[in-house]
């Protein structure tokens, strides 16, 4: 019997290539559907990669048939802070355009569940600490809010056509493959733990902390960091649980324990033994200084619990990648 499919869209990237090899360990086909605009085809290894823009609604319903796809995992957006400040177009045109097109092709193929991967950003500056799923929803930034925009889109359709759905709300993602088979990659990096691992291993720049009198016990802000590998874990919980008859999900995906700027860089040291060089910047606009989950309702819901997400192993796993290495005294 042929494995199910899942259509992943954005499986060339990051999160999505994680979740592919979750998903294939668990019996079931990915199918990446990525332009690789960001993605890399190289990380598209355990099913096929349809070379789709998901704007492409057409297409998209093309691939979505041809596969007999039972679901689909939403990754592919653009999810730079200070970019969509800057280019809030291209984050409506591709984030809230993207799931536009992709809606109306799950529709038209008859395709009824979505997990979908939202974002902390959504909540804005959170009035209390840790975040709740029913805290509000005031995002800062243009991409926060076409985060949320997507949010309201999924529910309507559910109310309008029977989508079955998971929102996941994850917060800062991080580390790489336990195996090494992946890693995180952007062009341009943007990412703190990336940047501070480049700088240890003099390949980049001094990292540049952004902000130093936010009101956090160092001035730096605080993060809920969460390995790639439990994020991925998490999604493939919620598609059983969708695929089980469960209801509707909203999620937030974290450990709990917010951690710092000066914290991660504390962590890379330990971990490789290298010092990170820093420069201390001006704030970048769209930051809120705090935000750490309530991950209580993933964990009672699905049962879902951040096995790797302490700082040093996302550190560890992720140093190899950017020339560094580790030692033997920090547990994997």
């Amino acid at each position: 019997m042929a494995a199910p499919a899942v259509i992943v869209t954005g499986g060339a990237g990051f999160v999505g290539s994680h979740a592919c090899k979750a998903l294939a360990a668990a019996g079931y086909l990915p199918v990446t559907v990525d332009n690789l605009s960001t993605g890399h085809a190289d990380a598209v290894k355990w099913g096929p990669l349809e070379r789709v823009d998901v704007r492409d609604r057409a297409g998209v319903e093309a691939v979505l048939r041809r596969h007999g796809a039972q679901a689909v995992m939403h990754f592919a957006a653009f999810a730079v802070v200070a970019e969509s400040v800057a280019h809030p177009d291209r984050y409506h045109d591709n984030n809230v355009g993207g799931l536009i097109a992709l809606l109306a092709a799950m529709k038209a193929a008859g395709v009824g569940r979505l997990v979908f991967s939202s974002s902390c950003a959504t909540y804005g500056v959170p009035a209390a600490l840790p975040i709740r799923e029913d805290s509000p929803q005031a995002p800062i930034n243009p991409y926060g809010r076409t985060k949320l925009m997507g949010e309201w889109m999924i529910r309507d359709q559910a109310a309008a056509h029977g989508l079955r759905f998971a929102i996941l709300r994850y917060f800062n993602a991080a580390g790489a493959d336990p195996e090494g088979e992946l890693s995180e990659r952007h062009d341009p990096e943007t990412r703190l733990i990336p940047l501070a691992l480049m700088a240890a291993a003099g390949t980049h720049p001094p990292l540049k902390v952004l902000g130093t009198d936010y009101d956090t016990a160092d001035g730096t802000c605080i993060r809920d960091y969460i390995h790639v590998t439990d994020l991925a874990d998490a999604h493939l919980r919620a598609l059983r649980h969708l695929e089980a008859g469960g209801a509707e999900l909203v999620l937030n995906l974290g450990t709990g324990q917010g951690r710092s700027i000066r914290d991660v860089c504390a962590a890379v040291a330990r971990v490789t033994g290298r010092a990170v060089p820093v420069e201390d910047a001006p704030r970048r606009p769209g930051d809120p200084p705090e935000l750490v989950a309530d991950p209580s309702e993933a964990e009672r819901l699905l049962g879902f619990r951040a096995r790797l997400s302490d700082l040093d192993t996302i550190v560890r796993h992720a140093a190899p990648h950017f020339r560094l290495e580790v030692g033997d005294d920090v547990d994997a």
